[in-house]
């Protein structure tokens, strides 16, 4: 039999994605639910890895750091704003700036030393090898 781990909020998490997603596609829209910048982050699970695909383009490798503690993984950063040149007449500004923490429970536990990152072109490549599920041992329990 197979334990699956309840999450009673996880679909209040895709809840709230698609009410963004649904304002985000609205862009003249006169306020949006989502002011900072929010990287797209795809989770995905191939044989013995957890592969994590994030979508950071204008950030700097410096200006990110990625941890993982209690098998949490947080990926945090800052994607800084460019000076507006004065001599430049803007008609539209879409783009968005500033710092961003996501963090995900991931779905099974990790070997926390063996952790493949990899930032290139504004895609963050991140892939975790899964740890071999623990046996767990059947117990006679004595009746007194």
């Amino acid at each position: 039999m197979t334990l699956v781990k309840f999450e009673p909020f996880k679909e209040f998490e895709t809840l709230s994605d698609r009410m963004l997603r649904i304002f985000d596609d609205f862009p003249t829209f006169p306020f949006s639910l989502n002011e900072g910048f929010s990287p797209r982050i795809d989770i995905s699970e191939e044989g013995d890895r957890i592969l994590i695909d994030a979508e950071i383009p204008g950030v700097k490798k410096d200006d990110l750091k990625i941890t993982l503690q209690d098998n949490i993984l947080t990926i945090q950063g800052e994607k800084k704003k460019e000076e507006k040149k004065k001599d430049r007449n803007y008609f539209r500004t879409e783009r968005v700036y500033g710092t961003f923490k996501r963090s995900f429970t991931l779905p099974v536990e990790v070997n926390t030393d063996k952790i493949d990152a990899k930032f290139r072109d504004g895609m963050l490549h991140i892939e975790l090898k899964k740890l071999e599920p623990k046996k767990t041992k059947e117990k006679l329990i004595e009746l007194k």
